[in-house]
């Protein structure tokens, strides 16, 4: 049991409870409500292939639900890499010192580029290494435009600065350590979703949180990894949804209200929530957005 105080030199509280470190479209912390009465009542090994901000995993953690283990992957290597750094405690404690550093150029414009630069570089990830690339991106994130994570088809970095009127907060350092408990033990993996079949077994709960079928042709933005996620994956990710079920996986999916995703989980207990979503560019434009929850249990 942890005695709730970092290792190193700082003897810093930790929080019993940890929150995402990252921000991240789409993620699951406004819905943990209303996704927690549709959840089983006894969990199995966890497994999570879109791992994003880690919402769902760190609830369960939290609230002691996880059962034997658990196997968190993402396609995003740079997200993966984060979680890689926050898990180990020696790279993360050089981890705070380097985001202590960026987080004294957040009104800085030209800095924020500089940085955002770096993946242009010939061999970036070698050159820049684990933890550097992992503070790269948690800056990046707290610092650009609304909190996107978006990248160009050449695999770069590309959203813009955002516009602050006061400093942005890059990091907290207590519940980074929160983090780092709750991933204790964990196994993280950088992989598609398609892997998870090669992980779960009998009697895991996969939760599955794609990005979601668009509602319309203009509201998609599912470029997390340098390559979209279209139709043809989402079909793919209902055929591999329907060989888990086969194996005896208790599965839970989170996805767009549209009629595709409907007639793909026909069959499946299928329920609605409620979400806030930003559903026009104008600043009226934000309200609550149906979202569907599939189950198979």
């Amino acid at each position: 049991m942890s005695s709730g105080y970092a290792s190193g030199e700082h003897r810093l509280f930790v929080p019993p409870e940890a929150s995402p470190f990252v921000k991240w479209a789409g993620g699951k912390a406004q819905l943990l409500k209303q996704l927690e009465t549709l959840l089983p009542a006894t969990l199995g090994r966890y497994v999570e292939p879109f791992l994003g901000g880690g919402a769902m995993f760190l609830h369960l953690h939290n609230s002691d639900r996880l059962g034997r283990g658990a196997i968190l992957g993402d396609r995003n290597a740079e997200l993966v890499n984060c979680y890689r750094v926050v898990q180990d405690a020696k790279a993360l404690g050089e981890l705070v010192e380097r985001l202590e550093r960026h987080s004294r150029h957040v009104m800085e414009p030209d800095y924020f580029y500089r940085v955002r630069a770096w993946d242009r570089e010939a061999g970036f990830a070698t050159k820049r290494g684990a933890v550097e690339r992992a503070a790269r991106t948690i800056y990046l994130n707290h610092t650009c435009y609304n909190g996107l994570y978006r990248l160009n088809k050449s695999g770069q970095f590309n959203v813009p600065y955002g516009k602050w009127a006061r400093p942005p907060r890059v990091f907290d350092e207590a519940n980074l350590w929160a983090c780092h408990r709750a991933l204790e033990g964990v196994e993280l993996r950088e992989a598609g979703f398609e892997a998870c079949l090669e992980w779960a077994r009998k009697g895991d709960f996969v939760y599955l949180d794609p990005p979601y079928h668009p509602l319309s042709a203009t509201s998609s933005f599912t470029t997390y990894t340098g390559s979209e996620f279209r139709e043809r994956h989402q079909r793919r990710l209902a055929e591999v949804f329907g060989e888990l079920d086969a194996r005896g996986c208790l599965l839970m999916q989170s996805n767009s209200a549209t009629p595709l995703i409907r007639r793909l989980y026909k069959g499946y207990r299928i329920e609605t929530v409620l979400a806030a979503r930003a559903i026009s560019c104008k600043g009226g434009g934000r309200g609550k957005v149906e979202e569907v929850v599939v189950v198979n249990y």
